[in-house]
């Protein structure tokens, strides 16, 4: 009988469903704070279901003998190291959409508590003062809100504010405007959203592109008296400067669950007027609390008990015999999606993915699973290869398949086409006979490119000077170079060079290269190897 821990908070709904589909279960929920305990007794389980206070490091995993599977009760999986937990072969499970309703909903009562300063005016209340006129609020009703993050919650909060005659403007690179046209807003640029909005929202993960997006130049932009509400992630938002446009009256309120720096003990925004905070109750209901470990108990118990395999973040839905002979493909996939997500600022139109060869025999399903969430990992890190087709779809991106029997020299190789309004974008890998996938075509120039965790990708006219131009910049710096490829389409025509690296590229070292005024494109990309 399979064995699971489950050593944070959960429902004893949960639990009790390890116990009927015939798993036992050890309920410890205070175990996850104490690291040596933990580390003492995981050896003993098949299976770990956590929530946010068990850390789930590499050392921790070097001691779980038997583990096979942690399921995390809610989408965030900041606390799993999941490289580690993919090396040591334990598959990490989340619930990517059940409190989805439940975070929507806080951003609006946010909106509703700064919009009519209740908290203030309760608690001025509440001190037995009767301060009638000092708050004066403002209607939602025919405002404009601004949502920054068109996915699954945003859609959500965009729903709920139509149903109060709210006018919606929508900044998402993945919203097409046919999906825009579908939910009911406008879709705009991020400057229009800020100049012409009377309340913003946030909902979107923290990445290096959404990082300080409300950065003090956004916030010189924001039209006056605007209101912030942040319940999506610390970091969105420069507090700082935000803390001086309110002082200052050019903004008239925000209300923020989420802080750059959690549990924020001190904040440039606390004890400012108008400002609502609450500690990061987003997802802190007690239906969705239930909803989360109730769905994580029926994934982890169906693993466990059958091998399928639901909402796995390193991890697609194949079956034991398919994983055996494509695990190297799979990984495949999501590189060539990793690097064109990671290449594209711009709104995505279509995937295109062509299979050839003993490629178009596998399970495809699973394969362009893995190409999407490749692609979406780039705005969003949390994604799945579950849930990845769906946020495609929920933006209105086309994903379409070709398969062709075997047309050149390698057995197989997959083909990856990005299509937006303005280009195509194309990358080709094939695996090889060492279970390595590789890289054999970017921009249609052939290469062969070992895939690392840590790479530059460069564009240059095909002119002497610039290789060496690309060493030196990168060894007066101190960047080591593993891997080194280079391709060309002719002679003087274009030329692009695909380095790995052994240490991620600093941004000082992009701008080193941009300065040579030798390169049409400058571009560091990770990979999950």
């Amino acid at each position: 009988m399979p064995k699971v821990l489950v050593s944070d908070k959960l429902s004893e709904t949960a639990v009790q469903i390890f116990r009927d589909r015939g798993v036992e279960v050890d309920y410890l929920p205070d175990l996850g704070k104490d690291k040596e305990k933990l580390a003492e007794v995981i050896g003993q389980y098949d299976g770990l279901a956590i929530r946010s206070a068990t850390k789930v490091t590499e050392k921790l995993l070097q001691n779980a003998t038997n583990l096979k599977v942690i399921g995390r009760a809610g989408i965030g999986v900041d606390n799993v190291d999941i490289p580690a937990a993919s090396k040591k072969g334990v598959i990490v499970m989340n619930t990517p959409f059940g409190n989805s309703v439940t975070t929507a909903e806080h951003a609006i009562a946010m909106m509703f508590a700064v919009a009519r300063q209740l908290p203030e005016a309760s608690a001025s209340t509440h001190a037995g003062k009767w301060e009638k006129n000092r708050f004066m609020g403002v209607e939602l009703f025919n405002k404009t809100l601004g949502v920054i993050g068109a996915g699954n919650i945003g859609s959500i909060v965009i729903d709920r504010a139509l149903g109060l005659h709210m006018k919606v403007l929508a900044y998402d690179p993945f919203l097409s405007p046919e999906r825009a046209k579908e939910i009911g807003v406008t879709k705009v640029e991020l400057d229009d959203l800020l100049a012409k909005s009377d309340f913003i929202t946030f909902h979107v993960p923290l990445t290096e592109k959404t990082k300080n997006i409300l950065s003090r130049e956004a916030i010189a932009k924001l039209k006056p008296g605007v209101r912030i509400i942040n319940c999506a992630r610390g970091g969105l938002v420069d507090e700082e400067a935000l803390a001086e446009a309110l002082k200052e009256g050019r903004v008239a309120g925000a209300a923020f669950d989420v802080f750059a720096v959690e549990p924020a003990t001190e904040s440039p925004l606390f004890n400012l007027p108008n400002v609502v905070v609450t500690p990061h109750l987003g997802a802190s209901t007690t239906e969705a609390q239930e909803n989360v470990a109730l769905q994580v108990a029926e994934q982890m118990s169906d693993y466990l008990l059958t091998g399928a395999v639901q909402n796995a973040l390193n991890m697609p839905s194949v079956t034991a015999e398919e994983a055996a002979v494509m695990g190297p493909w799979i990984k495949l996939a999501g590189h060539l999606g990793a690097f064109v997500g990671q290449m594209t600022d711009e709104p995505i139109k279509a995937i295109n993915v062509l299979y050839d060869g003993v490629a178009a025999t596998m399970n495809l399903n699973a394969l362009n699973a893995a190409v999407i969430a490749g692609v979406m990992k780039a705005t969003n890190p949390d994604v799945n290869m579950v849930s990845a087709p769906v946020m495609a779809a929920e933006r209105g991106v086309q994903v379409a398949t070709t398969t062709q029997a075997k047309t050149g020299v390698f057995d197989g190789y997959i083909k990856v086409t990005m299509v937006t309004d303005t280009r195509e974008r194309s990358i080709a890998g094939t695996v090889f006979s060492d279970g390595k996938p590789r890289f054999i075509q970017i921009r249609g120039i052939n290469i062969d490119a070992e895939i690392g965790e840590h790479m530059l990708y460069t564009r240059n006219k095909d002119v002497p000077g610039v290789i060496g131009a690309l060493g030196t910049t990168l060894g007066d710096l101190g960047v080591n170079i593993a891997n080194f490829t280079l391709g060309r389409t002719k002679s003087g025509d274009d030329a692009i060079a695909i380095l790995y690296l052994d240490e991620p590229l600093k941004p000082e070292v992009v701008d080193a290269l941009n300065a040579t005024g030798k390169f049409i494109q400058v571009r560091p990309i990770s990979f999950e190897v």
